[in-house]
């Protein structure tokens, strides 16, 4: 087997399947530190990546992780704040995470309980901030509803290099 291939079941001998899936997209990401991509001419140049490349590209993955993971768990206004602490600590235990911070809207919540006074987490609901840095950048990236455009819209809100 590759190194860049693991067995699935493997991932689970670590005891959090999150841990596998990390080692995974790191073993990617240091191995594709240089990639080749066709230019307009159908040359191959190469090119390297760069520090900020991988640090976005994480912030991205981070959030499309965790909204997926997440969607359409049950939540009812009694249990807003475990939710928002395990959606934080999950996203926490991945590489290059500085912080995290989730806001669930407490009135939609409210206003889409069902009878049984709980509801399924939506993306309108949420408000998650991550901060992930990789070697000298850090990227501050965000997941918010934008009533606007009706769609929970992601997006890198800072990118900083430190010297």
């Amino acid at each position: 087997m590759s190194p860049t291939r693991r067995n699935f079941s493997a991932c689970r001998t670590e005891s959090k399947i999150s841990k596998g899936f990390s080692w995974f997209y790191a073993s990617i990401i240091i191995k594709r530190k240089e990639r080749k991509m066709e230019d307009e001419t159908g040359l191959w140049i190469e090119e390297k990546l760069l520090d900020r490349d991988t640090a976005v590209f994480e912030a991205g993955i981070k959030l499309g992780a965790l909204y997926h993971q997440f969607i359409g768990t049950p939540v009812s206004t009694k249990t807003i704040e475990v939710l928002e602490a395990a959606i934080e600590r999950s996203v926490s235990l991945q590489p290059w995470v500085n912080s995290v911070e989730v806001e669930i809207d407490m009135e939609k919540v409210r206003a889409n309980e069902n009878e049984f006074r709980y509801c399924e987490l939506r993306g309108e609901m949420l408000d998650v901030k991550v901060a992930v840095r990789y070697e000298n950048v850090e990227v501050h990236a965000r997941v918010k509803y934008e009533e606007d455009m009706g769609y929970p819209l992601m997006r890198v809100e800072k990118l900083h290099i430190m010297e």
